[in-house]
């Protein structure tokens, strides 16, 4: 298959992973390694702050609320408790990078991840079944999430909107608040990982490895910035009237899949 082919592919697996709630780490695994098509971690950490920033224009209006109306008491509530899971997970990930805790991303502990999952997908739906969820974020509701996001960093294929949707949907938020609130709280967190981890590649770079792409990273980049606008603006919509189910099925089908290849 042509280089630009499975850039192109890649680019797309990311924009469609990268926030719905099925794991864009283990999605773009399994992917290079049908592909054999290994990128390197600056790769995948570029496409992916491509497909975060993608999504900013669709919450301008929350954005431009904040900026016009800093003095509101609801304003004001609301970006603080995003600031305090963002700063819960920017201090927990960084003791965690420093304790080196992650499990590899390895064929099998992403299909475990996606597996359990999209179990507790289902048992979420189930809990949850004819209440009617809260539209206010409530602070354990805020720290729950930036605590999520440390599980899904230590547990690649876990997806880091998906365990904090279950997370808030369980502490009695409506899908449509639990989906908003992961996915403005993913902005911050995923470009502060992704400079990082790109000002981390480009000044101490695998010794022996091969000169970057850019042009691919570029062509990667636009795709997944571009698929991801349109799948966020879907799902934000799919939400308000669906459940979650099926992407728990397809987690559990995933994941059994990966699993039953393995052995």
């Amino acid at each position: 298959m042509s280089h630009w082919i499975v850039v192109f592919v890649l680019g797309v697996i990311e924009g469609i992973t990268e926030f719905l709630p099925v794991s864009s780490t283990g999605h773009l695994l399994i992917a290079e390694r049908l592909l054999q098509a290994r990128q390197s971690d600056l790769f995948n950490v570029v496409i992916q702050a491509g497909a975060v920033l993608a999504v900013i224009p669709l919450f301008r209006g929350r954005i431009l609320n904040a900026v016009s109306n800093p003095g509101s008491p609801q304003v004001r509530d609301f970006w603080i408790k995003l600031l305090t899971a963002f700063v819960i997970t920017g201090a927990g990930g960084v003791v965690m990078d420093k304790l080196k805790v992650k499990l590899p991303e390895a064929p099998g502990p992403v299909g475990i991840a996606l597996l359990v999952g999209g179990v507790l997908f289902l048992v979420a739906e189930r809990v949850i079944r004819g209440r009617p969820g809260s539209e206010t974020i409530t602070w354990s509701i805020a720290v729950a999430m930036g605590v999520g996001q440390l599980v899904a960093a230590a547990f690649p294929g876990a997806s880091r909107s998906g365990t904090t949707i279950i997370l808030a949907l369980l502490l009695g938020l409506s899908r449509t608040a639990a989906t908003e609130f992961t996915f403005l709280l993913g902005i911050p967190t995923m470009l502060a990982a992704s400079g990082l981890k790109i000002f981390k590649a480009l000044h101490h770079p695998v010794p022996g490895a091969a000169p970057e792409d850019w042009g691919a990273v570029g062509l990667a980049f636009i795709v997944s910035a571009a698929v991801s606008f349109v799948v966020v603006k879907w799902l934000l919509g799919y939400v308000r009237h669906h459940t979650f189910n099926p992407f728990g099925w397809y987690r559990i089908a995933v994941g059994a899949g990966i699993l039953l290849l393995m052995s």
